[in-house]
Formats: C-alpha cells, structure tokens, sequence
C-alpha cells in the first residue's frame, strides 16, 4: 500500500510516521506542505492520503479522485474541513482517526479550572509584578453544576473526572451511552440547569451554533463556556454579545469558528483577520488556546499510527473503524 502524508510536522509526526509504516510496511510519502490545489500533484501515484486540518473541498476532493487517490484520512477526530457529502457522492471515502481521551479531558478540566479562578486575570498581573487580590477572588469546580454535551469517548472522559471532583453533573447526547451513569436532560433543560457547560461532538450541519442567542438566554447568569470540540458549535457573535453584557461570565476556548489556516502556522507578521478572535483574546475572563487539546506524545502517536491503520484495513477490504463515508 501507498501512503502520502501532507503536512507532516518534522518535529513530531515524522518519527511516527517512520516508525508506523515499517511496522505496517508501508510505502510512504511525506511533505511538510499542507494539502490544497497547489501540493495535489504530490500524491500522484499513491493510493491513499493522510492530512491534517486544512480544507479539502469539493474541487479538490474530484482532484484526488481522478488521480486515482481511493481514500482521505484525516489525522484528526473532527472531519468537517472535508467536503464529506461531495465525497459521499462521488465515491471518495474519508476517515478519521481516534486517540487516548484522556489527553481533550485533561485539558478541558484544566480550562474550567483556570476560568472559575480567573487563572487569566492572575497570570497578567503577576507578569508586571502586580500582586494584588482585589478582583481576582475565584470559584470552586464543585460547587458547578456541569453540563456535558456529547458522551462519546472524550465526554465519558470528562464526566469520570468531574465526578471526582465531586460535581453535580448532566449529559445531553442524540444517543444516550449505557457507560453514562449520570442523567441524560433534553438540551434546553440543560442550558437551564447547568452554570457550566462543556462541548464534545463533532460539527455537523444539524448542530452549527447549537449554542446561540437563545440558547445563552436559557443559561444561568454568569454561565461558563469551555468548548474544546469544533468552534462552529458556538455563534461567536452571541458568545461575544454575552460575555460583554455579563450573561456569560467567562469562556475557556481550545477552539474558535474559522480557525482552519490560521492554527500551527506561524502567523507573527501576517494581519490574521479573524475579528472574533481579537475581541475574546482581548477579555480578561476568555482563555483561548490554539487548538491544543488533543497535544501529547501518546496522542500524536495514536493519529499517525491510526491514521495509517485506516487506509490499510481499506486496502486489505477489512472492517475499517475510522471510516465516516
């Protein structure tokens, strides 16, 4: 089998994409350009192809297809930077890849953390050497009613540890989990109940800003927002509109809407053109981080080896778990 790896990172990914595919005896391609029109031809010749978070639209995913490419997988759990249904229609498969959960999970109760004791504010003032309390007394994790929204693997992560810290917590899922043991609540009794609501399930048509303007008004006053899932699953705008009028009181963010281009690339010199962004970077009380949930050694690991694992279950007509069209 045949395998060209865009965006391959020379500092991480490429030990592991070495070490991967002698195990598996694999012949691999590697380049450090992202996948677009433009690296297309890169991939001439081989049969399957593994990238990372740029675009893959529907003139790129005929592009692959005529060059024989038979599958695209996604080195990542979300796949909604491919134009899925366009190649749902036209026969292309795509995949994408799981990873341990504990990795998104810790990292997620690390921005609760941080947004109940105002971690932000602290580490600001600290830098200019202000030490003063005033303003930056913080909350305590327990006392939160949390809202889980999406039990798969990551959420069930995340509800384990929540438990632990002894909070009152609900789970909100289109299909209920028998490894769940706390209640299930329709959405809108959810935003309701919980002053603490966390996101984790993938973006789709159906779900894009199932957080917005009426759902923030259904949530408690000063509700907190962690999302470390897909942007789109929040309307920007309501968000902003509702931290500035103090209905939110703070955002921990691994993710924003139009991110795709804009993250692992060093963008120090460029006007990056993402207002949203600049507003909640700009508020004492949001912590944003560039999509760095999912960053560890065993993670990295998991999506290279999985990724490649993938595109060899297709070639050797074996059930393959990772396919999502």
């Amino acid at each position: 089998m045949k395998l060209f790896a865009y965006g391959c990172r020379e500092f991480d990914e490429e030990a592991f994409f070495l070490k991967h595919a002698k195990e598996l005896n694999v012949e691999l391609g590697i380049s450090r350009e992202p996948v677009s029109m433009e690296t297309a031809e890169l991939a001439r010749g081989y049969d399957y192809i593994s990238i990372l978070t740029s675009p893959v639209p529907a003139e790129l995913v005929d592009r692959f297809r005529e060059m024989g490419v038979r599958m695209i997988s996604t080195r990542t759990i979300g796949y909604d930077h491919i134009d899925y249904h366009h190649a749902k229609e036209v026969g292309m498969k795509v995949s994408n890849v799981s990873y341990t959960p504990e990795c998104v999970a810790d990292y997620t109760v690390m921005l609760m953390l941080m947004s109940i004791r105002k971690m932000k504010r602290i580490m600001q003032r600290a830098s200019i050497n202000d030490f003063t309390l005033q303003g930056i007394n913080g909350g305590l994790l327990p006392e939160r009613t949390v809202g889980v929204i999406g039990t798969g693997r990551i959420g069930r992560a995340v509800i384990r540890d929540l438990k632990g810290f002894g909070c009152k917590v609900y789970a909100y899922d289109l299909y209920k989990s028998d490894q769940v043991d706390v209640e299930y609540l329709p959405l809108e009794e959810l935003f309701a109940r919980c002053d603490l609501i966390t996101l984790h399930m993938p973006l789709t048509d159906e779900n894009f800003h199932m957080i917005d303007r009426k759902a923030i008004e259904k949530m408690p006053d000063g509700v907190i927002l962690v999302n470390t899932a897909r942007g789109g699953l929040i309307d920007s705008d309501a968000m902003i509109e509702g931290l500035e009028s103090g209905k939110i009181g703070a955002c921990g963010l691994d993710v924003v809407e139009d991110e795709f281009q804009m993250y692992y690339f060093d963008r120090r010199s460029d006007v990056v053109g993402n207002r949203r962004l600049s507003i909640l970077r700009d508020m004492p009380n949001v912590v944003v981080t560039p999509h760095m949930a999912f960053y560890t050694d065993r993670s990295v690991s998991d999506m290279v080896h999985n990724s490649i694992l993938s595109c060899l279950y297709d070639d050797q007509g074996e059930k393959n778990p990772w396919q999502v069209v």
